[in-house]
């Protein structure tokens, strides 16, 4: 097991994207290309940066790919919100995202500050 693995903040971005995934299977098709790559890149993105990070010896880099984490976590949330007011999901959908996001995004703060301690 990588040391990432061992991170919740880790693990929990990870179930994120595999809910990103099943909900964007119910955006209309023509969207392949539009918003459903985008989202999905986006949350993928979190954890990718979560794990490439903790590879990195220095604690001002590991703390560096935490914060693209982070922003590829609120840019997450901009496209859910988005989704939502185009009506492809609905709002309640984007609230229980919204308290998945939050717990993530303060992890990653914690992370970060441990990180530059």
């Amino acid at each position: 097991m990588f040391a990432f693995e061992k991170l919740l903040v880790w693990q929990k971005s990870v179930i994120m994207v595999k809910e990103v995934y099943q909900l964007t299977k119910q955006f209309p098709k023509e969207e392949k290309y539009g918003i459903i790559s985008q989202i999905r890149r986006s949350a993928l993105s979190v954890s990718c940066n979560i794990a490439e990070g903790s590879g990195k010896i220095s604690n001002k880099d590991k703390a560096n790919y935490t914060t693209i984490a982070f922003g590829s976590l609120m840019e997450t949330m901009n496209l859910l919100i988005l989704a939502s007011e185009v009506e492809m999901m609905t709002k309640e959908r984007v609230d229980v995202f919204r308290i998945q996001i939050s717990e993530i995004s303060r992890m990653l703060s914690s992370l970060r500050t441990a990180q530059l301690k």
